[in-house]
């Protein structure tokens, strides 16, 4: 063959060659995030979960070098917040933080959920929990929760208890000691948390479960009587009061969570990336502190950690709920 002919041939050769290279996609060709990012919360501003969503956002925005934008969409019990990330584009520029009422709510509102909890997400990482603990005014005749539960026992439906709402957190733990304790105990919904410690300290409810920093000055102050909390181990807060396992109740566990997720879809490496910067900061840097200092228990998971905590708590709550016939208001 002319050298010209084979010249002109390995030319064209070598363009279908060229061609038929996987070429980049520009979501992969470009440095990840190279715009804002949109970080939802299923609250109004100044809620825990608000809270730590920002503490969240503010560590990715110093860490990427890029705006995470902090969107309030409160309302629907969460689910409006959170149907914004399951239905954003699975790209990494939309995510969210979600706590207990998003593995509650499965169990409580069934097929009205806006999106499958297991199955719209791709969880990033568990950030945080925080423990209950159980109080009674001083008025109630028991210094420990076997004296509680005796009394409970003794009086069946006359010892009430205050929460946030149907299906909340606080109810749930109510409930979990209920079925666990076999003893029948009142509750008492209100519209929001204050308005339950208020009648809590008046005498009008004789106890209910809340967070450790919510409850602590009172306790501290002889206002309430701590008897047990949802950990496994004693609170360095409350080094007296013994946990629900100790107590003989180990299934009195309600222990709220606090986590980061994306949509479905979104890829595996963003998902990596986004978890492994927020849970480094959370086991070991500067928002390890923060969160201690605000009574939370940092924790840093994994995707696939935080994932199996998700089902294990729906298939839990999802049990809890049926067995109380509890229903949404």
């Amino acid at each position: 063959m002319h050298p010209q002919r084979r010249e002109f041939f390995a030319r064209v050769a070598g363009l279908g060659l060229v061609a038929a290279l996987p070429w980049p996609s520009p979501a992969r060709a470009a440095v990840y995030p190279d715009k804002p990012v949109r970080f939802y919360v299923p609250y109004p501003p100044g809620a825990a979960t608000d809270t730590l969503g920002r503490m969240a956002a503010q560590i990715y925005g110093q860490q990427f070098g890029q705006t995470f934008v902090v969107e309030n969409r409160g309302g629907g019990g969460t689910t409006i917040g959170t149907r914004a990330v399951a239905t954003a584009a699975p790209d990494g520029y939309a995510i969210g933080i979600v706590d207990s009422t998003f593995t509650i709510n499965p169990g409580l509102l069934g097929a009205r959920l806006p999106y499958d909890t297991l199955k719209d997400f791709a969880p990033i990482s568990l950030m945080a929990t925080a423990p209950f603990v159980m109080v009674v005014n001083p008025a109630v005749p028991a210094k420990d929760l076997a004296s509680f539960l005796a009394l409970a026992k003794a009086q069946p439906g006359t010892l009430s208890f205050g929460s946030a709402g149907v299906g909340s957190a606080p109810h749930l733990a109510g409930e979990q000691l209920k079925q666990e304790a076999g003893v029948q105990l009142l509750h008492v919904p209100y519209r929001g948390g204050g308005t339950v410690f208020t009648d809590l300290l008046g005498g009008q409810v004789q106890f209910a479960f809340a967070t450790v920093p919510t409850l602590l000055e009172h306790i501290k102050a002889g206002r309430l009587r701590a008897l047990a909390v949802t950990t496994p181990q004693r609170l360095p807060q409350l080094p007296d009061v013994p946990t629900f396992g100790e107590a003989g109740l180990p299934g009195v566990d309600t222990t709220p969570l606090f986590g980061v997720l994306a949509p479905a879809g979104t890829p595996g490496e963003i998902v990596d990336r986004l978890s492994s910067t927020l849970a480094q900061s959370v086991r070991q840097g500067e928002l390890h502190g923060k969160l201690v200092g605000l009574g939370f228990d940092p924790v840093g998971s994994t995707p696939a950690e935080f994932d199996q905590r998700i089902r294990a708590e729906v298939a839990k709550w999802t049990v809890v709920i049926r067995k109380g016939g509890i229903k949404a208001e």
